[in-house]
């Protein structure tokens, strides 16, 4: 049987982590539905706190320390998409997933762009949303540990043009500062560490997303899409990040 070193530090941080209680701010408006949320989320040994107003919700989010939020996007005070983009603009990338009864293609769009992780559309199901809490808290774990890990062997991954810097989780394309979301960062490495490698939608949403959901295979293509618009000189004719024609997605070797 192969053994490995014990880091000592690592085990105590992840003996810690799991005596603590993950903390999750949901930011609900509708009683019913915070009080369902609540529930269910405290069933599963969460630590929730419920806030009605999105400007107590915003000085909450603000102040750091969750694992994650769940946030509303019709809110008193301060809306949820707001919320995010304030949040994001610090430097902050806690998990984020928006639940509202908004439900046009244009609504996730901004919400997504605006840096969230994912998007339930009300009404839900109590079990599914349990699932996606549990997906994204273990994926921003697991990336977490990655990135840390990977760091400690290399600080950047290079293809062609395109440059990422881990540790500050910046990306330059010719030299050129791109803006990119959590999960579009998240989503360019995946790429970028299986040069030539063809993933269908299904398995980036399970190893990027970390969960997998028939009828969600658009939000992979919409997520490429716009990482696309960002790192391709032409969207339109990709040079980096190519479409396999009925099979999936590939970073371009040698680009």
């Amino acid at each position: 049987m192969m053994t490995h070193p014990v880091n000592l530090s690592e085990y105590r941080h992840r003996r810690e982590r799991t005596m603590t209680a993950q903390r999750i701010l949901v930011v609900e408006d509708e009683a019913d539905i915070a009080a369902l949320v609540e529930m269910h989320l405290k069933d599963q040994h969460y630590a929730v706190t419920v806030c009605d107003d999105g400007a107590r919700g915003l000085e909450h989010a603000l102040a750091g320390g969750w694992d994650l939020l769940l946030l509303d996007i019709r809110l008193p005070g301060c809306d949820g998409l707001e919320i995010c983009k304030r949040l994001r603009a610090q430097g902050d990338h806690t998990p984020v997933m928006f639940v509202s009864a908004k439900t046009t293609e244009l609504d996730r769009v901004l919400g997504l762009e605006l840096g969230a992780d994912d998007y339930l559309v009300k009404p839900f199901s109590v079990l599914e949303l349990v699932a996606r809490v549990k997906a994204l808290l273990r994926r921003h774990e697991q990336t977490s540990a990655t990135t840390a890990e990977t760091a400690a062997l290399s600080e950047a991954l290079v293809s062609g043009a395109i440059a990422v810097d881990l540790p500050s989780r910046s990306v330059t394309v010719a030299g050129n500062p791109v803006e990119l979301t959590a999960r579009e960062f998240d989503l360019l490495v995946h790429f970028m560490r299986s040069p030539g490698r063809v993933f269908n939608r299904a398995e980036l949403l399970d190893q990027v997303w970390g969960y997998g959901y028939e009828g969600y295979e658009h939000t992979v293509n919409s997520h490429i899409n716009r990482l696309r618009g960002k790192i391709e000189e032409n969207p339109a004719h990709p040079d980096h990040i190519v479409t396999v024609w009925g099979v999936g997605y590939k970073m371009a070797s040698g680009t």
